[in-house]
Order: structure tokens, then sequence, then C-alpha cells
């Protein structure tokens, strides 16, 4: 038997609890992961409470990310003992998530643990730190250096917002944030942040197009703040869309993109390939300041999560989330 968190939706209605599993109950997979800690991400935390139809089938553990070590395997890849990492792949959405101290997958779906981080300081990072750095990676891509100008990042107080603050100031951008929390300033200044601007700025509906100010931008919220952050981008700027926080609709104009020759970058951290997780992860372990990670991540047990979750929801938490799920 193993604690953890079941997702259940019957005539009784919607509900999460922290109960105990039999192994018997876990999915088909190759690798069974004795886990170590896991994350509450926007994702989980819809999931949990019900307020977004994330959950694809019943019942269900949730929890996106997971690191741990290999305790069976099938799979040629990994042997026991091996620690490993994992993000995506539908998992805590259609497959038992990590949200529980075990958990069975496929080992396709699984990454090396870098020795560079221990595993508490990869559930820091999690599914949000990872697609943080898929988008300083797509900046890049497209010929954003630090010379270009300005970089502004929304939802600067959550998850990818901190990170992407952190690393894209490590590597020598200058760095803008965007928050509705005004009393999270001196945490983001702390970052690396040059300047904090108010969410309200960009939240309400806006012209097509506005002042040049942006040489690119990561933007986790979609909605009027995505159109409006595009309306300001620099001629030739690139912004990498990854969230949805403010909504899945994109108000906006194509005037951006064929007047000022702006690139709208999709972000997908749940399927992307092996490769580029591979590099991402190892590009964590240099561009990602250690010090300023501890700044950013809270650890709470796995009984804690399920209040903890509607907390998120209501913008009341900071950064990163880790879930010793043996607490």
């Amino acid at each position: 038997m193993f604690k953890g968190i079941l997702i259940e939706k019957d005539h009784s209605g919607y509900r999460a609890t922290v109960q105990e599993l039999a192994d018997e109950q876990l999915p088909e997979g190759d690798v069974t992961v004795r886990v170590s800690h896991s994350t509450l991400n926007y994702k989980d935390a819809l999931a949990i409470t019900g307020r977004g139809p994330v959950v694809r089938k019943f019942p269900l553990v949730p929890g996106i990310d997971l690191v741990g070590t290999v305790e069976e395997s099938s799979h040629p890849g990994y042997k026991v003992g091996d620690k490993v990492v994992l993000n995506g792949w539908g998992v805590g959405e259609s497959h038992w998530g990590g949200l529980a101290q075990k958990a069975r997958l496929k080992g396709e779906w699984l990454v090396p643990l870098p020795e560079a981080f221990s595993p508490q300081q990869a559930m820091a990072i999690g599914t949000a730190g990872y697609t943080a750095m898929l988008c300083v990676m797509a900046l890049e891509h497209h010929g954003v250096t630090p010379d270009k100008g300005e970089i502004l990042v929304t939802g600067a107080a959550g998850g990818v917002g901190s990170v992407a603050i952190a690393v894209l100031s490590k590597l020598g951008y200058t760095v803008v944030g965007v928050t509705g929390r005004p009393e999270e300033r001196e945490f983001l200044m702390g970052l690396g942040a040059s300047d904090v601007l108010e969410r309200s700025a960009f939240s309400a509906a806006g012209k097509p197009l506005g002042r040049e100010r942006w040489a690119g931008a990561v933007d986790v919220v979609g909605s009027h703040t995505l159109a409006n952050v595009c309306a300001t981008t620099r001629y030739g700027g690139v912004v990498t869309a990854c969230g949805l926080a403010g909504g899945m609709d994109f108000p906006g104009s194509v005037a951006p993109f064929i007047l000022r020759g702006v690139t709208l970058a999709g972000i997908d951290s749940v399927m992307a390939p092996r490769e580029l997780r591979l590099q991402a992860w190892q590009r964590l372990t240099t561009d990602l300041d250690l010090d300023k990670l501890s700044h950013i991540a809270q650890a709470i047990g796995l009984n804690d999560v399920v209040d903890m979750a509607s907390q998120l929801l209501d913008g009341q938490v900071r950064g990163r989330v880790i879930v010793d799920v043996n607490a």
C-alpha cells in the first residue's frame, strides 16, 4: 500500500482526498517509480478543485511532475535505482500522476535526474521551470539576444514567471515583470527584474498596435494580456506563449505580425520531444542560479495539497510549490 491523492467523480460529486492505494491500482507502464517529491502546478490545482476540465478519466491521481527512484523496470533505458524526473505527457490528466508515493509510467516519458540537482531542487524547477527554459530557448532560437532590448514576463510571481526572470537575468537580459500582486515587487526585483508593472496595464482590451517596447516576452496569461503584449512588441520581436491563466481566447489583431514582423511562438511542455527536454534540463543546470531557486519555492506535505490548490488558483501562492509525498 502507498499514500496518494485520488480524484473521484460519481453520484456523490467531485472530490480529491488523500487515500491509501494498492499497487494493483496503478496503471500500465514499464517503469515503476518510488516517488520522493512532486509539485503543485496551476493545472494540478484545476484538476484537484474541479475548476477546469483537466481530468480525463476517473479515478485519477493528479500531479504532472515527479522525481523519484526506479523500483521496477522492463524498459531498456532504466534500471532499478536510477533517479528520474517526469514532466507532462498527460500524466496527472489521463494517466495516474506524481501526487502519490508510487507511479507506474512509460520509460519513454522519463529523463534522468541531472546530477546538479537534488530531488527537491528538480521539483522546485518542475514543469513550470522547464517550460520557462523552453521559452528562453525559443527566444534565443529566433535571435532575441540581450542587446536587443527588454524582455517582458507576465504572471511574474508565478512558477513559470519567477523561473523565467531568474534565468533571463542570469543570461544578461533586461527583464520587466508583470503581476497583479504589487506586494511581490521586492521578491521579483530580487530574482533579477529591472522593473515591475501592474497587471491592469495589460488585462483590458487595447489597441491593435501600441508603442513599441519589448524585444521579447514570456506570456503565461493569454487573452487580452497576450494581445496587448503582442501589440507593444518591437519590430522583429518574439512573444512566447505558454499559458492561459487569463483565458484561452486571443482578442487581438494581425497588425503586430504583418506590420512589425512580430513572431508569436507557441510553447508546449506536455508533449515536447525527449531531445528538447534533455536540452532544457541541461540548460537549467548552468543557466539557473540555485540560490535564487531557494527563494522561489516552498515545500508542503501531501496532506496540505488539497487546501493549497484553491489558494493557488486564487492568486495567493508565490513561485513554486514542492510536495514531499512522504511527509
